[in-house]
């Protein structure tokens, strides 16, 4: 199967292998009420009426985009078969008169290919392509933004339901501990980029070289250390936010609150009662590294995902 919209950016294919029989995958997507529940891209999925099983099958759907507002669209599916070797596939259109959608009308399809070799594990995939309103504007905005945030979605999404079938984590789950992950790394690397930028490589913070000069150092070699330990917490706060799926900054966090509280205690103890201490601060740091790795296994991720066929493919 193939889809293209003439003058559009590159169509959106996302593909996973799940283990798990068929009839379960083929049930947590055609029907509405759960395939609502893991995909990100929709809030809301309603099937109309259908006088008789030789019409397409009417649906609604909606999507809330924040501040009580919500995008809304109707489509269509035009057509399921099962192939000879128990493939399925699921073929479908969509459109939108919301003025608010970007998109103005759609069509793709999903794809069950059922278990070979190990027998256990069926690829799921799917391809689609859409048309944009807003003239010139849209379809940048689309090609820069959209298009490559909802394909991400959609990798993320079947991530999820991988994880509800394979695990039995229901995607409730993984979306809260997907939140809890992202806002104690996303508060952990803040922390280390301002620590290291504003008290030791803008400022020159004197509480910053008074606990350096107390382990011995000289004033000169106390401000060029205390720049160099700046530049390398700036290192470890871009690194929780590039590499998002290593751990080992998180582990490196975790072991070096309470060596560098004890540093501080044994060398300057009296900045351990000050207004703004290491205590209170190393503690804080030390929690947020600690929940960031409790919520990390088993998180849906986009990159478990293919986003281009395999050759021969279409």
């Amino acid at each position: 199967m193939s889809i293209a919209m003439a003058g559009h950016a590159k169509s959106i294919y996302v593909q996973i292998d799940i283990r798990s029989p068929i009839d379960r995958v083929w049930q947590l997507t055609q029907t509405p009420n759960l395939h609502q529940q893991w995909d990100l891209r929709f809030t809301e999925i309603q099937y109309l009426p259908r006088p008789d099983t030789s019409q397409p099958q009417r649906f609604l759907y909606a999507t809330r985009i924040g501040f009580g507002l919500s995008i809304r669209g109707e489509g269509e599916s035009v057509g399921t078969r099962d192939g000879p070797g128990g493939e399925r596939s699921s073929a479908l259109r969509f459109w939108s008169d919301d003025p608010k959608s970007l998109i103005r009308e759609g069509s793709g399809y999903w794809k069950y290919i059922p278990p070979a070799a190990d027998g256990q594990t069926v690829r799921f995939l799917t391809g689609y392509d859409y048309g944009v309103r807003f003239g010139p504007a849209g379809r940048l905005f689309d090609r820069l933004v959209f298009r490559p945030l909802i394909g991400w979605a959609t990798a993320w999404s079947f991530d999820r339901l991988r994880l509800w079938i394979e695990k039995g984590i229901e995607p409730s789950a993984s979306m809260r501990y997907s939140l809890i992950h992202l806002t104690a790394r996303l508060t952990l690397a803040l922390v280390w980029l301002y620590q290291g930028l504003v008290p030791k490589v803008i400022f020159r913070n004197s509480d910053e070289l008074a606990m350096l000069r107390a382990a011995g150092l000289s004033d000169s070699a106390a401000r060029g250390l205390s720049v160099g330990i700046g530049w390398c917490e700036v290192a470890l706060g871009l690194l929780l936010l590039l590499a998002w799926r290593s751990r080992w900054p998180l582990w490196f966090t975790l072991v070096a609150m309470p060596a560098a509280a004890l540093a501080v205690a044994l060398q300057s103890p009296r900045f351990l009662v000050a207004a703004f201490n290491p205590v209170s601060l190393n503690v804080a740091v030390f929690a947020l590294a600690a929940t960031a790795l409790l919520s990390a296994p088993d998180l849906p991720s986009a990159s478990r995902c293919a986003r281009r066929p395999a050759r021969g493919e279409s």
